[in-house]
């Protein structure tokens, strides 16, 4: 999550998961949701699948909605952000004075937040858990709260373990493709299929079952029918046939980019 006050001037310091700090967000203090004001949230492909089940929309309806795309910086893979309203202080759409009214559903980077996460480059087989930071911002009295947590107790208690594990495979994908060399390029198409199966699933849950996807790419009967009615799964199974188009993997399924039409 980025803000566009002016951060104040901390050195960056790099975290681990047994990294202690003090922290605590409640109404009591006096910054309680600046943070969700002037901000860019990223969303995951697990948050819009969670954002549009509670929201009662389709996959195209909440993109619509609620989102912008970008490209990410040094990828050229479309990213989506959570669309700001258009008032003063460009407040999320969800938070209230009150507080978050989606809040067993927020996004990841809020969750995280006051903690920021980076990922190393990405190395095969390598057991890269990827580093944590402080998101420094001068309005922030949560600082200031005396709970201390480490970091790892931190993602526990804000729910983020099990969605990075869902979101695993598209942020090696990411983590990937940045290690490319600039002068390699996905081609139009495999972004399209990279937004579909990121940020559509409704979209990517047509294109496998009423298409010629399955006579390419053939599913087990039983895996087949959780894929109909479980988001995840189906998102997972996405990202992996996708890493093999992308990068070629032998235990991804993989075959043409234009897979079925």
């Amino acid at each position: 999550m980025t803000h566009k006050t002016p951060p104040a001037e901390i050195p960056p310091v790099r975290l681990g998961k047994n990294s202690r700090f003090k922290f605590r967000c409640h109404p009591g203090v006096s910054c309680f949701t600046e943070c969700c004001r002037g901000i860019q949230i990223v969303l995951t492909p697990y948050d819009i699948i969670a954002l549009k089940t509670r929201l009662q929309l389709s996959s195209v309806e909440f993109l619509a909605i609620y989102t912008e795309v970008q490209l990410m910086e040094k990828t050229d893979l479309p990213m989506v952000t959570l669309k700001l309203l258009d008032d003063e202080r460009q407040s999320c759409p969800f938070v209230r004075e009150d507080g978050c009214i989606i809040y067993e559903d927020r996004p990841s980077t809020c969750r995280y937040y006051p903690l920021g996460v980076g990922s190393l480059m990405h190395k095969e087989g390598a057991d890269d858990e990827g580093f944590y930071f402080f998101v420094n911002e001068p309005h922030c009295k949560g600082f200031e709260e005396e709970k201390q947590w480490t970091v790892a107790e931190w993602r526990q208690d804000q729910g983020v373990d099990l969605r990075d594990e869902i979101n695993a495979q598209w942020t090696d994908l990411i983590v990937r493709k940045r290690s490319f060399p600039g002068v390699i390029q996905l081609t139009d198409k495999a972004k399209q299929l990279f937004f579909m199966v990121s940020y559509n699933i409704d979209q990517f849950r047509q294109f496998v079952f009423e298409s010629s996807f399955l006579d390419r790419y053939p599913v087990e009967a039983e895996a087949l029918e959780t894929l109909r009615r479980d988001d995840a799964a189906l998102l997972q199974f996405g990202l992996g046939w996708l890493k093999g188009i992308f990068f070629h993997q032998p235990d991804s399924v993989r075959d043409k980019a234009d897979g079925g039409e």
